[in-house]
């Protein structure tokens, strides 16, 4: 197995005693980023955003460790050098950590659909954790179509997605970021030939951003412009000729995807933003046709189209739906017949139609549901009795299928997929992840409830094992995200299993601004009320604390992006709770990015935070919530952030940004540590030793915090 690869060692602090509230350190001088002033004008404001010099944006190509300015690029490789020196002691905790990682090794069987006639596809763990996508047929003849370790063999980043197989079962293709600007190309497999093209370049979006065409001749596929905004959808023709301008969106607050409906009548184009949809429709059969707009944009009103039983059916949230409702389209396009109703705090998450039954997927009390409507109005409801767990629809399933094909998995249960029959919802497993080493049965889930300042209650999963001695508090790893509706849900990680397996405890904070509880639920962390994210975590940490699960001088706050905002804002609100912070690429320089009106993603995200460039209680209000500007004179805990150099949505300088002001401001001997990949953007590559290797890293960070740098014996 690899060795993560460590500095010397440097001699400790000469007052290094160590104490239960305060982990030794190297005595090694953080470097120092001078401020400059820089004074902004905005809304009869004025502020001095005097680390604004750390940003850096290149004319042309993307950022990298050579072509950064002076001083700026000796600042970098600065950071990067103290940290992995800070680090260095941790060294054998983040090796043992990896080892406990990579030491289970995954397999998995997984049978082809039930009754299904053709080709059936799936992806199976391969070479260094990444993925072999492969295809089985009903004669029994297996093909396997990508490889991911040999498509990322020369290319130091690597990630793929939207695998899928055209209609007709020729053509194979995918995404991949061979950067780590999200900036995709897109690869095609012929499967008569085996010759794989290269059809687009680059500048392509990945993430809803290809499909192909019913007749199987095109694949439609959306362009990033110099913003790197999704704007442009294109056609290819799978046999050559120059790509089609389809259609071109000129509001920079839309969003972009491209999907056919379930029986493979239409193409969709999707233009959306938090609080509006627009769609266009590309019938078969049509295919080079302009577009059909079903609906004009209207502020307020989402909604999505598939097709069910001989029209189009909508998911929208259309008259005061806020939950979302299924309506049945006429030949009009509007409404006629109501399939599902409107629930409060029962949240429509997605719909897959089949020929004989419509499923939807749904939360109520915080858990997944799946419902299975009939032609005749008839339903059936499927849930599971684990206290937390996670279900997903698989894409791509076979319009007459006879069954639904979900994954399941628990944040102890590792994904098993289960086929349900269409007809009355018998369920049969049909296949499991399967990691050596590893028993389910020896880790105890909980579902707990935290008192909100203002009385709301806060979902948690908490995991951790069951012979932990349950009468001491042991070191808490607390994590959340909180924001854009998105719900932090309770699936299967393999570092979170590490963590626990240490003898520790884990818990996931199930915070305002995410969909757990439905778009109240979401609301409630937004815009002005977004202070509410912070303190619904704080009073997690606190419940767990009061529980006797652990102490403030033993947890440790975690967040990703938007949560790494999450948790730098509670670390601002209460300093003394954390033993220790971790944010990856965090979004933390809120203010001045949503000042910023050429960022890819600001446009679109004003309904979640609000434009300061525009709203003056905006600007307050963000003013007066954004970590970088927050920061006080305090003893914080020791903050450890990752970043990428090549992220467009949350780029390096926000966390260079946060750490400079922690540094200057915070009154303790913590560091403040920003470990800068140069190779990545906003997600770590796909490659085991990358994903596995950052984690370990930062659980040892976390050890280390939460257990005054001696670890126990495990």
């Amino acid at each position: 197995m690899p060795t993560i690869p460590q500095a010397p060692t440097p001699a400790p602090a000469a007052d290094s005693a160590t104490t239960a509230q305060q982990p030794a350190w190297p005595a090694i001088t953080a470097p120092h980023a001078a401020p400059q002033d820089h004074w902004i004008e905005q809304l009869g404001r004025r502020r001095n955003d005097d680390f604004a010099w750390l940003k850096y944006i290149p004319e042309t190509g993307t950022r990298s460790m050579d072509n950064l300015p002076e001083p700026l690029g000796s600042l970098l490789q600065a950071e990067r050098d103290y940290a992995q020196q800070m680090l260095a002691p941790q060294a054998a905790s983040a090796q043992r950590f990896y080892d406990a990682m990579a030491a289970h090794v995954c397999s998995t069987e997984l049978a082809p659909p039930a009754a299904l006639q053709g080709w059936a596809y799936s992806s199976q763990p391969g070479a260094g954790g990444q993925r072999v996508f492969v295809r089985s047929h009903s004669d029994g003849r297996v093909q396997t179509l990508v490889d991911e370790a040999v498509q990322s063999q020369g290319h130091r980043y690597y990630r793929a997605t939207d695998h899928q197989a055209s209609p007709d079962d020729r053509y194979y293709a995918w995404a991949e970021d061979l950067i780590g600007n999200d900036r995709h190309r897109i690869c095609v497999l012929d499967t008569e030939t085996g010759q794989t093209q290269v059809l687009v370049e680059g500048d392509a979006f990945g993430y809803g951003g290809l499909t192909f065409s019913p007749s199987s001749q095109d694949l439609f596929w959306i362009w990033r412009d110099a913003h790197s905004r999704p704007s442009r959808l294109y056609r290819s023709a799978l046999q050559g000729g120059q790509p089609v301008l389809v259609h071109e969106e000129s509001d920079p607050a839309l969003f972009m995807r491209v999907a056919r409906t379930a029986a493979n009548g239409f193409v969709v184009l999707s233009l959306f933003g938090p609080d509006t949809s627009e769609l266009h429709l590309i019938a078969a059969g049509q295919e080079h046709a302009a577009p059909r707009l079903l609906r004009p944009r209207e502020r307020g009103i989402r909604y999505e189209v598939n097709e069910w039983n001989g029209s189009l059916v909508a998911l929208t949230n259309a008259g005061g739906a806020t939950d979302r409702q299924i309506l049945r389209l006429g030949p009009d396009l509007q409404p006629q017949q109501t399939l599902a109703a409107h629930r409060h705090g029962v949240p429509i998450i997605k719909m897959q139609p089949f020929a004989s039954t419509l499923v939807r997927l749904e939360r109520a009390d915080g858990l997944h549901q799946l419902v299975l409507l009939q032609r005749d109005g008839a339903q059936t409801t499927i849930r599971f009795d684990e206290p937390a767990y996670t279900l997903d629809l698989l894409p791509g399933q076979h319009w007459d299928a006879s069954h639904v094909r979900i994954k399941h998995q628990t944040p102890a249960q590792p994904p098993r997929w289960l086929d349900i029959r269409l007809a009355d919802g018998q369920m049969t497993e049909v296949g499991r992840e399967t990691w050596s080493g590893l028993d389910p049965a020896n880790y105890r889930i909980e579902r707990l409830q935290a008192r909100a300042d203002d009385g709301q209650w806060v979902p948690l999963t908490v995991l951790s094992r069951k012979d932990i001695d349950s009468s001491q508090p042991q070191p808490l790893l607390l994590t959340g995200y909180g924001a854009y509706g998105i719900a932090h849900e309770a699936s299967f990680s393999l570092p979170a299993l590490a963590w626990v397996d240490a003898g520790y405890r884990y818990a996931i904070a199930h915070v305002r601004g995410g969909s757990e509880k439905g778009h109240d639920w979401y609301q409630g962390g937004c815009r002005e009320h977004k202070r509410n994210s912070m303190t619904d975590f704080i009073a997690c940490a606190q419940h767990l604390q009061q529980l006797g699960y652990s102490t403030p001088q033993q947890t440790v706050a975690h967040g990703i992006s938007a949560g790494g905002l999450l948790v730098c804002g509670a670390m601002n609100m209460q300093p003394q709770h954390w033993a220790g912070v971790i944010a990856q690429v965090p979004f933390v320089d809120m203010l001045n990015t949503m000042s910023d009106a050429d960022h890819p993603l600001v446009p679109l995200l004003r309904p979640d935070w609000g434009d300061p460039l525009a709203d003056p209680v905006a600007y307050d209000y963000i003013a007066a919530l954004s970590p970088y500007e927050n920061v006080r004179e305090a003893a914080y805990p020791p903050l450890l952030c990752t970043a990428g150099l090549k992220d467009d949505r949350v780029p390096y300088w926000e966390p260079a940004k946060l750490m400079a002001n922690v540094r200057r401001r915070s009154t303790s001997a913590a560091p403040a540590l920003l470990l800068l990949n140069p190779d990545s953007g906003h997600q770590e590559s796909d490659q085991q030793e990358s994903v596995l290797g950052q984690a370990a890293r930062l659980w040892a960070f976390a050890q280390h915090c939460a257990t005054a740098g001696k670890p126990p014996a495990v």
